[in-house]
Parts: structure tokens; C-alpha cells; sequence
């Protein structure tokens, strides 16, 4: 049986590495956090933001709204309070299908 890595998750995310996983400015992160109510990242003693994996969760759907699907944020904020639990499940698809993309990509460049 061939070795299979793990994911490996992590119970907090330093603003670099959040910025890095989404290629924008830590700026523009804060500003969401201001215009989001769902974004609630946990701050240390010394005020540096920690984002759990359900914020990061949240930054993607707010992402693919904003940036992917072209929502402004005012139609975004809206679209997420009517629409909590369907667009959870619509990032989960999202997801999934974005790791099945990037298996397929890896196994055409092997072959």
C-alpha cells in the first residue's frame, strides 16, 4: 500500500499564512473582517489575528463571492444571511472539485 500524506490542519492561522493561501494584501483582509460579521478571528495578547479553519472557511465563500462570482459587498452580506447554510454547502462542492481539478492536472502531467 503506497504512503499517503496527511493534511495536516491546524487550529490557528497567522495573518501571513492567510494572506499567502489567498495572494492579497493583509489589508484587505482586515477590511473584510470590518465589512463581514462573520469573520471573527481570535486576537492574541499582543493583538495579532488568529483565524480558525472556519474563518478561513468564511474568507473562501466570501472570496468566491466577491471575486469569482462578482457580488458586491453589499450583495454579498446579503446573499450570506439569506442563504447561510446553502452556501456552505456550495463551497464544500467547490472545494472538493478544486482538489479533483488539481489530482487530474498532477496525473496528466505524470502520464
Amino acid at each position: 500500500m503506497p504512503y499517503k500524506e496527511r493534511d495536516i490542519n491546524k487550529m490557528y492561522y497567522t495573518m501571513g499564512e492567510v494572506t499567502e493561501m489567498f495572494n492579497v494584501n493583509a489589508s484587505q483582509i482586515r477590511f473584510y473582517e470590518k465589512e463581514f460579521d462573520i469573520l471573527q478571528p481570535k486576537k492574541n495578547k499582543k493583538g495579532n489575528r488568529l483565524f480558525t479553519p472556519e474563518d478561513i472557511e468564511n474568507l473562501k465563500i466570501i472570496f468566491n463571492l466577491v471575486d469569482e462570482k462578482g457580488f458586491t459587498l453589499k450583495g454579498a452580506k446579503d446573499y450570506l444571511k439569506n442563504n447561510k447554510t446553502g452556501v456552505r454547502e456550495n463551497q464544500k462542492i467547490i472545494d472538493s472539485l478544486e482538489k479533483l481539478k488539481s489530482f487530474l492536472v498532477n496525473l496528466a502531467e505524470e502520464l
